[in-house]
């Protein structure tokens, strides 16, 4: 027998049917029977985004540059499933080590909005002899943050990007 377009309709019925009486949660007795209690929404973490910054002059080795700026730019969605205007922050400036760090909390982004992509740039030097931006792991071009570790302790979603050079 050839399934028909109705059978399979019928069956996709019957298997939704199930798939809800399922989900009905039985154990707080008769009252809960066809009402689902609503699962208190998860805050999002915050999100922070490391990184290095240093100079390439030469054949010479990089060497940190202390004071630079990295630029984090992420696009939103908001509630009805609309992208909102690319919004940026800047990183505090590099430690002696060239090291950045930037962080974006919820109340930057509203509760009805979720993150879809966010790029981290090489934003200002202030070395006058090493203030040339390179795209070496898109620098210039803006390196996506994709994957992260969760810091427990400090209740964060870590991005590593970079190093990043100047020349």
């Amino acid at each position: 027998m050839v399934p028909t377009p109705f059978f399979f309709a019928a069956t996709l019925l019957l298997f939704s049917s199930l798939v809800i009486v399922a989900a009905i949660d039985y154990s707080q007795g008769s009252e809960s029977v066809g009402k689902s209690m609503p699962k208190a929404k998860e805050k999002p973490l915050p999100i922070g985004v490391e990184g290095h910054i240093l100079c390439k002059s030469g054949t010479s080795s990089a060497v940190p540059i202390q004071g630079a700026v990295a630029r984090i730019t992420c696009v939103a969605v908001d509630e009805f499933g609309y992208e909102t205007a690319p919004f940026s922050f800047s990183s505090d400036a590099t430690d002696e080590n060239g090291y950045f760090f930037a962080t974006l909390t919820p109340p930057e982004i509203n509760d009805k909005m979720q993150l879809r992509e966010c790029k981290a740039f090489l934003e200002n030097s202030p070395l006058e002899a090493c203030k040339v931006p390179t795209d070496v792991n898109k620098g210039i071009r803006g390196a996506i943050l994709n994957s992260h570790r969760v810091l427990d302790q400090r209740k964060m979603r870590l991005y590593w990007v970079g190093p990043f050079f100047y020349t």
